[in-house]
């Protein structure tokens, strides 16, 4: 029997993207086995979902009842439970369909409807049992998943990053997209922790890693619109990837009254 740490991977809904920073780690994924001991991750090998565990990282929302009675059993068996990503943290892109009439879309597109078992709304983790770290992203990097589990390894949390991706262009010397060339950025209120991705190519942020702390969405929604965007162009802004995120959320769906004003 192994006296390492033991590490579990569970995917709920989700398309395995998280999952991927694990595996994307290369030479370091060698390293980290030879610390800590990775007992259930389908995506590389080991399936052993119903085995106690000192950290689980969970990628995926909640989506299904039988989901839901996973998540309490994953909680029940793990010391620390970790969420990754936009799905596990706030619903992800599954969650717009809480904006919908999912029994109408579902009839319409399935020839036996009676068959497809969901819940009436697509839910984050952290809405059903207690998380003790939650990594943003989609998909998270590889960099947060190192952190977290050296952290988690001397009993700690690592430090949550709530800069704002405008902080980290200025730090890497990116020319503000919004500024020079009129394109509607998130990064005045969405957490950094890509690196300033998107900007660095020239492209404004979409909003992957969440709101960041005290996000002025009321503001950057105004100036969405000098730009020319339409309530319903800024709506869709926020209602994206991190739809269901609380700060997001609001925004879009203010976005949307004024649609209608």
């Amino acid at each position: 029997m192994s006296n390492r740490p033991r590490v579990a991977i569970h995917k709920f809904s989700s398309c395995d993207g998280c999952q991927l920073a694990f595996l994307n780690l290369g030479e370091a994924l060698l390293t980290a086995a030879e610390l800590v001991e990775f007992v259930h991750f389908a995506e590389a090998g080991p399936v052993a979902p119903d085995e106690k565990v000192d950290i689980a990282f969970v990628e995926g929302s909640l989506s299904t009842p039988h989901e839901l009675e996973r998540i309490r059993q994953v909680r029940a068996n793990s010391t620390y439970l970790v969420t990754i990503g936009a799905c596990a943290t706030s619903g992800g892109v599954q969650a717009l369909r809480n904006m919908a009439d999912a029994g109408q879309w579902i009839a319409g597109i399935y020839a036996q409807p009676q068959y497809i078992e969901s819940l009436a709304t697509v839910s984050p983790i952290a809405q059903h049992v207690p998380v003790d770290l939650e990594l943003w992203g989609c998909p998270v990097t590889s960099r947060q998943i190192v952190a977290a589990i050296r952290a988690l390894l001397f009993g700690v949390l690592p430090v949550e990053e709530n800069d704002k991706v405008c902080l980290e262009c200025k730090r890497r010397q990116q020319v503000c997209v919004m500024v020079s060339k009129g394109e509607p950025c998130m990064g005045p209120v969405t957490r950094t922790g890509c690196g300033a991705l998107c900007p660095s190519f020239g492209r404004d942020c979409y909003g992957c890693f969440g709101p960041a702390e005290n996000p002025n969405t009321t503001a950057l929604s105004r100036r969405f619109a000098g730009l020319g965007l339409l309530p319903e162009q800024v709506a869709q802004r926020f209602l994206f990837i991190n739809n269901a995120a609380p700060a997001f959320h609001a925004a879009g769906l203010k976005a949307r009254e004024d649609s209608h004003d």
